[in-house]
């Protein structure tokens, strides 16, 4: 029952739309797949409808927030969040509002540093209501700037970075609510990748549900130290792909990264 529990789509910054993405777990032999977009739920409803073409292929309702805390991005994934929730519907619009605004700011910072880009230009890559840094620098790509997606973010896009720009963020603590009141199970995301380990703690202390252990970017020594504190702590272990489209190594990195449903209970009674 292996599922990949980290996909994105093209309603975020994936490049597969949420049907091309349901053909593509099938083809790997998974059992189901949860699309976790970036700050919106518009991929959910496609991906669970398209599924049922096939028998015994699940789709779990995702979404992935992001938040700052002692300077650092702290991601965390909603789980069997509810769809129709007003106070869901309504902070992934004001998250997607703001998105665009950032979008805007950033062009206009690159545009400073003399590099050619236009909003017109990342829209046509994008979704027109959904803009991420990765379509940015995509664009920053197709326009001869950087030679891949690392590069655009090393350059000009990481926080800190003179392309960078904030954007309207919720916290930790109101992130977690958030999941948890629209009957969601909250998941730390790719905490391997922090750089300050005491966050982990922290998201522990505000009732944090599970540990996403098992990540495309996670080093086996990293597995390691967050299967242990997830044991120690009781917390649910997840994992998946973080997969967005793009080839890596020359492969897709959907499937590639799984856990096994039947070891997830609370997840398994959910689906």
């Amino acid at each position: 029952m292996f599922f990949d529990l980290h996909v994105h789509t093209n309603h975020s910054d994936g490049l597969y739309s949420p049907e091309e993405v349901v053909d593509l777990a099938v083809k790997h032999n998974l059992k189901g797949i949860a699309i976790t977009d970036h700050d919106t739920i518009t991929g959910i409803h496609p991906a669970i409808n398209y599924c049922k073409k096939y028998d015994n292929f699940k789709v779990i309702p995702g979404v992935e927030f992001s938040s700052i805390y002692w300077d650092e991005e702290v991601h965390i994934l909603g789980y069997f969040i509810d769809i129709y929730n007003k106070d869901i519907i309504n902070t992934t619009n004001k998250l997607r509002d703001s998105r665009l605004s950032r979008g805007i700011e950033m062009v206009k910072k690159l545009n400073k540093l003399g590099l050619n880009v236009s909003i017109e230009e990342v829209k046509k890559i994008s979704r027109d209501e959904y803009i991420g840094r990765p379509h940015i620098g995509r664009a920053l790509i197709k326009n001869g700037y950087v030679t891949d997606l690392q590069e655009a973010f090393e350059k000009y896009l990481n926080r800190g970075k003179p392309g960078y720009a904030e954007r309207y963020k919720i916290s930790i603590d109101e992130t977690i609510s958030l999941i948890k009141d629209s009957g969601g199970m909250a998941i730390l995301a790719h905490p391997g990748l922090l750089k300050n380990k005491k966050i982990i703690n922290h998201c522990i202390s505000l009732g944090i549900d599970g540990i996403e252990c098992i990540h495309s970017k996670h080093s086996k020594e990293d597995v390691e130290l967050l299967l242990e504190i997830s044991h120690s702590k009781d917390l649910i272990i997840t994992g998946g792909s973080d997969f967005h489209g793009e080839l890596v190594n020359g492969e897709l990195l959907l499937g590639k990264y799984v856990v096994d449903i039947e070891t997830i209970p609370k997840f398994k009674e959910r689906i």
